[in-house]
């Protein structure tokens, strides 16, 4: 019996309905494919380049730059001290407070007077470089009266430093706040076997070294230097204060290239810089590494930076972008920084 015209309409109508369901599925699946690879381009952060990371973190997102960066910020508590001088609290200081300490946990800078800004006086002595241990030695007592159990990891850093916050998480993210450990850039101290970290490109205490220094090494004048000796070397006096009380100094070095530097970009990227019989050279721990080999690609920090190049740096760190070049890896530890399950 032949088929209605009513019953072939209805059939056809049919197929349509199937033929453009079908073609929806598909098209949803590429359309998903897609935005998945534009996603995880925008987002390249993966443990093993291919699959993006999803630590145990409250929430479901996959993880990106700033996300780990936030999260380290929020899980390791940093307190940054800075060394300053009344003549240098607008001329440098200020800087400081403007760009980098702004991503530390605290920032507290120190001098031989209280203002406004706020300085914190440390030392009754008269200002000057002669002076830096008694200051460095004030400093440390008070961010320990006051401080100690609040932080994780204490950095210090002259007013002419500058300090990629994000670098310095990373780094100390695989040691244990609780344990005692004295990480920078290490140098050789004289013709001796010991080591120091340089005051200039900053230093990092955990809570338990500084409680060490403070509670056992100023308490023992015979193995740490007392504060009314006016000298001005205080990083080596820091190092040979915690050496003498079993706190070694540790390598910064990511990759095999130091993150830690004494001197500002302009003057450590130069492939000529520092001649073997310069003090730099000559008492680098390390054998120097002199162009862009010289620097880790996550360098913590660079000394006499001045004012306006704090914000160069802040700006070319943080802001600017080269389109379509470079990409952004994470490291190989990177499960283990943020914290997550493995």
């Amino acid at each position: 019996m032949p088929r209605s015209f009513a019953a072939n309409i209805r059939d056809n109508a049919r197929q349509k309905t199937v033929l453009f369901f079908v073609i929806g599925i598909v098209a949803g699946i590429i359309v998903v494919k897609v935005e998945l690879q534009l996603y995880n381009a925008g987002r390249p952060c993966s443990d093993d380049g291919k699959v993006p990371i999803r630590p145990a973190m409250k929430r479901s997102t996959q993880l990106g730059q700033n996300e780990i960066s936030q999260h380290l910020s929020k899980k390791i508590r940093i307190l940054c001290w800075i060394m300053t001088y009344p003549s240098n609290v607008n001329k440098s200081a200020i800087h400081v407070r403007n760009t980098w300490a702004k991503r530390c946990t605290k920032t507290l800078f120190m001098s031989s007077e209280n203002t406004t800004f706020p300085t914190i006086a440390v030392v009754d002595h008269l200002e000057g470089r002669k002076y830096l241990w008694p200051k460095s030695r004030g400093a440390h007592q008070y961010v320990y009266d006051h401080h100690v159990d609040d932080f994780d990891w204490f950095l210090k850093a002259d007013d002419d430093t500058y300090v990629i916050m994000e670098n310095l998480r990373m780094l100390v993210a695989r040691y244990d706040p609780n344990k005692p450990f004295h990480v920078g850039r290490r140098l050789k101290y004289k013709e001796t076997k010991r080591s120091f970290m340089s005051g200039g490109a900053g230093y990092v205490l955990s809570r338990e070294a500084l409680k060490i220094l403070v509670e056992k090494a100023f308490q023992s004048p015979e193995k740490c230097t007392p504060i009314t000796v006016v000298e001005e070397e205080e990083d080596p006096k820091v190092a040979r204060c915690l050496w003498n009380f079993g706190v070694k100094p540790i390598d910064a070095l990511i990759d095999g290239r130091e993150s830690f530097h004494c001197f500002a970009p302009p003057i450590v990227l130069q492939p000529d810089a520092f001649p073997s019989k310069h003090w730099y050279a000559r008492h680098s721990y390390h054998s120097l590494k002199r162009g862009p080999e010289c620097c880790s690609e996550y360098s913590i920090s660079f000394h006499y930076v001045e004012g306006y190049w704090m914000y160069m740096l802040e700006y070319m760190i943080y802001h600017m972008r080269p389109f379509g070049v470079g990409y952004y890896d994470c490291p190989h530890n990177i499960m283990s920084i943020v914290g997550a399950p493995t």
